[in-house]
């Protein structure tokens, strides 16, 4: 993927699990990246994982957070000169149980770090340089916005609208900006234990290709997403789910 060589991305919610996968899928493929996460310290280290400030440049801070967002933005510019691909990784589901049991501040919470906090940093990144210079955005949802999500329903929402959120972007930045989404299912990260932990085989057995994701099974896809290569491709959400959609079980 040639067109990410030089090329710079801010990748949220990146210190560790599918957004660490993602970043160093980029680095290996040429870009620079700029990731964020709450804690400075795991940040620090996934930046020396990824190569160093050479490549990589961290900001701590919450995703929410509109000053975090501008130094964020602020700070790829200073480093790398361009913010050419935007990555919004950052998701939360602090809460298992019926969507009518969950309290409405924590439902807005999650609507606000899984909806509200990638339009604000899309739109951070059109008005620093891609609305000038254009740009790609890749909004990491999840299969639970495509079907019903039993304990996780409110997640499921929220991610049902950023997948919604994509389609609406992509029709208003284009053409100087593309806008596409990947919808995982089971990532084997710290995020996703409880839904996998001491029963791996036995959810593993109910898709189609007999084990759960990895990193590297989403950020490729990401990466794709970013470059070239989907040049001619907006608004669309890629389901990576080991055929779990197709196959049948939960």
């Amino acid at each position: 993927m040639n067109s990410l060589k030089d090329r710079v991305a801010i990748v949220t919610g990146a210190s560790r699990g599918i957004g660490l996968g993602i970043a160093k899928d980029l680095v290996e493929q040429g870009a620079k990246v700029c990731i964020t996460a709450r804690k400075p310290e795991p940040l620090a280290d996934a930046v020396e994982q990824l190569g160093g400030s050479a490549v990589a440049l961290g900001v701590a801070g919450k995703t929410d957070d509109t000053a975090h967002q501008d130094e964020a933005v602020a700070r790829t510019l200073d480093a790398f000169g361009s913010v050419d691909f935007l990555v919004n990784n950052t998701g939360i589901n602090p809460v298992y149980g019926s969507i009518l049991d969950i309290e409405p501040d924590t439902a807005a919470k999650l609507f606000g770090v899984n909806v509200l906090a990638p339009i604000a940093w899309t739109r951070k990144v059109r008005d620093a340089w891609m609305g000038e210079h254009g740009g790609a955005v890749v909004n990491v949802a999840s299969i639970a916005g495509l079907r019903t999500s039993p304990g996780i329903g409110m997640y499921g929402v929220t991610k049902a609208a950023l997948m919604r959120l994509t389609m609406e972007l992509a029709h208003e930045l284009a053409p100087a900006i593309r806008v596409n989404a990947v919808a995982p299912a089971i990532v084997k990260t710290k995020f996703a234990t409880a839904l996998y932990e001491d029963r791996e085989e036995e959810v593993a057995s109910a898709y189609p290709l007999r084990r759960l994701g990895l990193p590297e099974d989403v950020a490729g896809a990401v990466s794709f997403l970013l470059s070239g290569q989907a040049g001619w491709m907006t608004g669309q959400t890629v389901v990576l789910d080991g055929g779990i959609t197709i196959g049948g079980g939960l």
